[in-house]
């Protein structure tokens, strides 16, 4: 699972994280890509996190109620939809699995 969201992170950002990380090193590594994005290219960090579809309303809620770096905060919201992302395509797979050949488009 880790590698899938590594997978998905290093598709949705355009960057290149090794596959093989801790959630800690996946965490570091990507709170410092987000921060680097906040100080250089804000609009670019704001049209991926449109683009990968993470909540405007609950990373506003998160960053007012954390006095935590938000490179960190947003990273964790990247991780968590990306997490999402791919249990949703787990469901969706199984439950295509049980449909009769004849029905499936």
């Amino acid at each position: 699972m880790q590698q899938e969201i590594i997978k998905g992170i290093n598709k949705d950002l355009a960057i290149s994280l090794p596959e093989q990380l801790s959630f800690e090193e996946l965490q570091r590594l990507l709170a410092m890509h987000v921060n680097h994005l906040i100080k250089t290219n804000f609009e670019k960090l704001v049209s991926i996190l449109y683009r990968i579809d993470v909540s405007e309303h609950k990373l506003k809620q998160l960053l007012k109620e954390n006095n935590d770096d938000a490179g960190k905060i947003i990273a964790n919201a990247i991780i968590e939809r990306e997490l999402q992302k791919i249990k949703s395509r787990q469901q969706f797979s199984r439950r295509d699995n049980n449909i009769n050949e004849d029905e499936k488009w």
